[in-house]
Order: C-alpha cells, then structure tokens, then sequence
C-alpha cells in the first residue's frame, strides 16, 4: 500500500501533504534549516558527552585513589613514620604507600640529558603501568624508568642508572610520562633506601577499592589529624575531581544545547514565514474548502500537519546527521565512535528531533488560527 493511499483515509493529512509538494523548493529550505537546528543541538550535546568521558578515561583508575601531603600546619617537614603508620590504622582496608621524591638531572653516553623526577617507594606495582619489564611488589635494588625518558636517554632493561653516588639497574619502563616533552616531567622510581638522608615522608598515596571508598577514607583521615580548623595534613581525592568534571561537563552541555538552540529558534521563524505565504497563496482555496462546509477544526489541523511534516522531516535527517557529526566527534576525543549510540549521548538525538517537532508545530499555530478563523466571504472576495 503506498503512502498516498494510505493518506487517502485522512483527508487532512492528505491535502497537507500535497500542499507542501506545490513549492518544493521554498519547503526544501525550510526543512534545511530544521536539520541545521537539530545537528546543532544534538552535535554540540554529544560533543559535552564526549570531553566528559575524555576527561574520565583520563584519569582511569585514578578515582579510587587519594593522595596525603604536609597541610599549612603541620610541624615538620614532612610526613613521619608515625603518622604513615596512623593513616594505616585511620584507612585499614586501603593500601598505603609513603613516598620521598626529589628532582635529578639523567645523563647519558650520547650527551643528551634529561631532568626527572625521583620518587622513593617500596611497592610501585599498584601504581605503575609498565611498557617494558615488570613492576615488582618489592623494589629493593632496581629501578624504573619513563619509557620515553629510556628512548631520550638510550637507556634499556638492565643499565645502570647512577643516583646519589649509588648504582641502580632498570627494571621496568613506565608506559606513559608525566611532563610535556622528552627532557622533562619523566620520573625515576628508586627504592626508600635511596633516600636514606631524607627523613620525612612528601606525600601517601592511599588506593581504596573504589571511588567512595576513597573518600571515605580520605574524610576519615582529615577527621583524625585535621582538628580546631588546623590543616596539619592535606587530602585529595580523585573522585572529588571527577565530581568537578561531571559538575563543569554538565553546565557546558546546557550552555552547548542553549547555543544550537538559537539555530532551531531561526528556522521555527522560516517556518512561520512559510506557513504564511503558503495560507496566504492558498486564501481563496481555503475559502471554497470553508463555504463547502470544511469545518474550521479541519482547515487548523490541515495546517499544523503540514508544520508538523516539517518538524518530523527535518528532525529525522536532522538527527541521522547528527549520529554521523556525533561519530566523528567520538571517534576523535575519545577514540571510539561507538560511544555515540550510548544513551547518553544518543538521547540527544531525540531531543533535536523532538525540539524540532515541538518548534514546528508552534510555528504553525498562527497561520493555522489565522487560516481557520477567516470568513469564508472575506477569503474569496481577497483571494
């Protein structure tokens, strides 16, 4: 059965759809401009959709994890024994890992040289990836190495790196770096033992289960050492950061859609312009329709189911354009443009699509009271 047959039942739509075929070309752009509208809205939505799951996937497993350093008040120079000890008591079902850092120039035998990073820990397993080698649970005599620094440096598994007047031979390179270039924001990983001069502790890294398990914990801490307003150690979570983005993620998302918004909002004008001149061009039909008996219910419907063929039209191309634009989008901020059909970002395509049929159908609204409520006499004297 073909669509003009099926229309056939409803005379209404029928005429409506015919009316809209007179002047293709005028229908045309305004169609255009609804499917501007709709791929301006649901584009700019996903594209919020996909700088938050960017910003996610950047810090990875990071989220369960929360990081202690000397506060404002605290006595010392750093964090001591004891107080590493307490923050184990404090956060039982946590590993605790104390670390002693510092910054050192590499050099290598091809002159080139390169400033990193020192960090001193005993198990850089939970917190490493490592490209090359392994992580051990136990680092006593080895070392790990940025893998990028490694390359700068002509440095593989098993050369000695010379730290504080003591060899250490590498044992794992670090998958991915810190810094913004070859010479700098690399980081060498040593053992507590290689920092026998330091006393004190520069920071904890406590890594929970998961992200509330972080909090916990880091609140818990900051209840036992932070008193009378006194910041002695300061915490900070990951997941508190991730709460941030989401925070920042969401507001951009409504300032992205109230800017494709305003595209919408133009071609709803081109359509109450198009509904105009079409009544208008058709004032004497209508006014036959009306003396003939149409009902003034039938002439308003008749209308606002042309505005509304519009709407659905354009939102539909609208919103395949949209899956299209949002693909692309994905694929380069987050790597995988299957991520566009996630609810998530995919609900933004009903969104165009029904702000697109919504937008219409008020556009439509005057032309159509303007058209029904006109004396039948009046349109054929003015037609």
């Amino acid at each position: 059965m073909g669509l003009a047959t099926r229309l056939r039942r409803f005379p209404s739509v029928l005429m409506a759809w015919r009316n809209l075929g007179r002047n293709r070309t005028r229908t045309a752009l305004a169609v255009l401009g609804i499917v501007i509208g709709v791929i301006a809205i649901a584009s700019l939505g996903m594209a919020g959709v996909a700088l938050e799951q960017q910003a996610t996937s950047s810090l990875g497993s990071l989220t369960d994890q929360a990081i202690v350093s000397p506060g404002e008040d605290i006595d010392t120079d750093g964090l001591t024994e004891t107080q590493v000890e307490t923050i184990r008591d404090v956060a039982p079902a946590t590993t605790v890992i104390p670390q002693k850092t510092n910054r050192t120039e590499l050099s290598a035998r091809n002159g080139e040289k390169a400033n990193v990073q020192v960090t001193g820990l005993e198990n850089p397993a939970p917190l490493y990836d490592i490209a090359v080698g392994d992580a051990p649970t136990r680092l006593e005599t080895g070392t790990l190495i940025s893998e990028s620094t490694a390359r700068t440096l002509g440095l593989e598994i098993g050369d000695p790196i010379e730290y504080d007047g003591q060899l250490f031979r590498i044992r794992g390179l670090i998958a991915s770096d810190s810094g913004f270039g070859p010479d700098s924001g690399g980081e060498l990983v040593l053992p507590l033992s290689a920092f026998n001069e330091q006393d004190y502790y520069n920071s904890v890294t406590i890594i929970a289960e998961d992200g509330p398990a972080a909090t916990d914990a880091a609140n818990a801490i900051e209840a036992h050492f932070n008193e009378d307003d006194d910041e002695v150690l300061s915490v900070t979570t990951y997941a508190s950061v991730q709460e941030n983005i989401t925070s920042f993620t969401d507001t951009l998302e409504l300032a992205l859609l109230g800017i494709g918004s305003i595209s919408l909002f133009v071609a709803s004008v081109a359509i109450l312009n198009v509904m105009l001149m079409s009544t208008i061009e058709r004032r004497g039909e209508i006014g036959v329709l009306r003396a003939v008996g149409v009902r003034r219910g039938e002439v308003l419907r008749m209308i606002l189911i042309e505005a509304a063929f519009l709407g659905v039209v354009g939102g539909i191309v609208g919103a395949a354009g949209s899956l299209a634009v949002g693909c692309v989008i994905f694929h380069l901020l987050a790597n995988d443009p299957a991520l566009a059909l996630a609810w998530s970002s995919s609900r933004y395509l009903l969104y165009g699509f029904t702000f697109a049929l919504v937008a219409s159908v008020l556009s439509g609204i005057y032309p159509a009271w303007k058209a029904a409520n006109e004396s039948p006499v009046d349109a054929l004297r003015g037609s």
